[in-house]
C-alpha cells in the first residue's frame, strides 16, 4: 500500500539506510505484523514438518484448532484457516453480501481504504457504502439512515452486510453494548454483520471480556480472526457462528486458493497462538506497553496527546518536524503525516519490550529538548476525529 514518497514515513532514515531490518529490532514501532512470531508458534510449525499428515484440513493441528477455538467461543463454530487478513474479510463478506446489494463499513475502515476493492471482488460485485462516525466506530443512527436512504429502490443497491473493525482503524474499541445496538440495527433490516477482527485479541485484553460477550452472543455472524499480528507467521482465520453459511464459505475459500493442501502449517500455528492464552498474554503485553509509552510522553515538552488514553496497543501523539526527522535518522520506524502533519502512529507489539518502550521516550526526550530549527507547529487534532485513506490496520 506504498505510494511514491512513503520511504520517509515507513522509516527510511537521512542515511538512506532501511530502518525496517534486522538493524533496527526493538526501534519499529511501524506495525505489530513487522514483529515476527512468538517462539511457540515457532516451535509448533518445525514440530508439524516431520512425517505424513493428511492434506486439505483432515489433519490432527486443524481438528485441535476447531476444538480450541469452540472452547474460546463457549459454542459450536466452523472455522476456515487463510493465508492473509484480506483474504478473511473478502471471503466472509462474500458469503454475507449479495452481488446486487452493499457492504457498510465505516468511512475510515481498512475494507474500504486498503483492500484494493477485496470485498468487491470476493462478493462479485457488491458495492462498499461508508458510513461515519466518531473514533472511527459507525454511527448507529448514521448507519439507520444509511439502510433507509433507498430501500426498496430497484435502482440503488440495497444494503446486505455491515462490518465493524474491532479494534478500530484509529485505536479505538467497540464495547459489548456499542456492537449489540448495530447488529440490532442491522438484523432488523435483515442484513448480515461481519467483524474485521485484526486486534481482536487486543479488544478481549482492553475490555476484559470473554471472546463470546465480544463476537456472536452480541451479534456477529462472521468474525475474521486476526493471529499474524500477535504472534503467528501466515495464519489468519475465518470464524462462521451461522450453520447455514458454513458450506458456502467451504465452497469459497477452496475457489479462492485459500484452502491449503499442507493446511496442518496454518493450523500448527493456531493451535499455538491457543494453548495456555498465549494469545491473550501477547495481546496483554502489546497493550501494556502503549499505555507505558502513553504515561512516558505525557508532561513531555513539545508532545501533543490526544486527551483519550490507548485502548489497544497504538499511541497518537503531534510532534514537531525536527523531532520527526531525529528519531528517523536514529533508525526508528513509524508512520507520520498520514493523517495530519505531525501526527505520529506508534505500535507496540508482543515483540517489543519495556527497554524498548523506554529507550524510544528518551530519544523523544532528547531530541524535543534540542533547539528548534523551525516555528512552533499548531495545534493538530486527533486522527480519530478525521477520515483517511491511510489508516493501516494492518499496515
Amino acid at each position: 500500500m506504498s505510494e511514491p514518497g512513503d520511504e520517509v514515513s515507513a522509516g527510511r532514515n537521512s542515511a538512506g539506510r532501511n530502518s525496517l531490518g534486522r538493524a533496527s529490532l526493538g526501534r519499529n514501532f511501524l506495525s505489530d505484523n513487522t514483529a515476527g512470531a512468538s517462539p511457540e508458534v515457532a516451535q509448533a510449525v518445525a514440530e508439524a514438518l516431520a512425517g505424513h499428515s493428511l492434506p486439505y484440513g483432515a489433519d490432527p493441528y486443524t481438528d485441535s484448532v476447531r476444538r480450541r477455538l469452540r472452547d474460546v467461543f463457549e459454542r459450536d463454530l466452523d472455522v476456515f484457516l487463510v493465508s492473509s487478513g484480506t483474504a478473511a474479510n473478502g471471503l466472509a463478506l462474500s458469503a454475507l453480501a449479495r452481488p446486487w446489494g452493499s457492504v457498510l463499513c465505516h468511512t475510515g475502515s481498512h475494507v474500504h481504504n486498503d483492500e484494493c476493492g477485496a470485498a468487491e471482488f470476493f462478493t462479485g460485485g457488491s458495492k462498499v457504502v461508508t458510513v461515519p462516525g466518531a473514533d472511527s466506530k459507525v454511527d448507529p443512527e448514521a448507519l439507520l439512515r444509511e439502510i433507509r436512504r433507498r430501500a426498496g429502490d430497484r435502482h440503488s443497491v440495497q444494503p446486505s452486510a455491515l462490518t465493524l473493525s474491532q479494534g478500530t482503524e484509529t485505536g479505538g474499541v467497540y464495547t459489548v453494548e456499542e456492537i449489540r445496538t448495530l447488529c440490532l440495527i442491522a438484523k432488523a433490516s435483515g442484513l448480515g454483520v461481519h467483524m474485521d477482527g485484526a486486534r481482536f485479541a487486543n479488544a478481549v485484553g482492553r475490555l476484559g471480556v470473554s471472546p463470546a460477550e465480544l463476537s456472536w452472543k452480541a451479534g456477529i455472524d462472521v468474525l475474521s480472526f486476526g493471529t499474524t499480528k500477535n504472534g503467528t507467521m501466515t495464519a489468519d482465520a475465518i470464524i462462521s457462528f451461522e450453520p447455514s453459511l458454513s458450506a458456502e464459505l467451504a465452497a469459497r475459500v477452496k475457489r479462492a486458493g485459500q484452502l491449503a493442501a499442507k493446511a496442518r502449517f496454518h493450523a500448527a500455528q493456531l493451535d499455538a497462538y491457543l494453548t495456555d492464552g498465549l494469545w491473550l498474554r501477547n495481546a496483554d503485553r502489546a497493550n501494556a506497553l502503549a499505555a507505558r509509552l502513553r504515561d512516558g510522553l505525557s508532561g513531555v515538552p513539545g508532545v501533543e496527546l490526544p486527551g483519550a488514553e490507548p485502548q489497544m496497543n497504538m499511541v497518537f501523539c503531534g510532534l514537531a518536524p525536527d523531532t520527526i526527522k531525529g528519531l528517523l535518522a536514529d533508525g526508528y520506524a513509524f508512520y507520520h503525516d498520514r493523517w495530519e502533519p505531525g501526527v505520529v502512529r506508534f505500535v507496540t507489539s508482543f515483540a517489543h519490550s519495556a527497554e524498548d518502550v523506554d529507550a524510544l521516550l528518551s530519544a523523544i526526550r532528547r531530541h524535543t529538548a534540542e533547539p528548534a530549527s523551525a516555528p512552533p507547529r499548531p495545534t493538530v487534532p486527533h486522527p480519530r476525529d478525521r477520515s483517511s485513506r491511510h489508516h493501516c490496520v494492518r499496515e
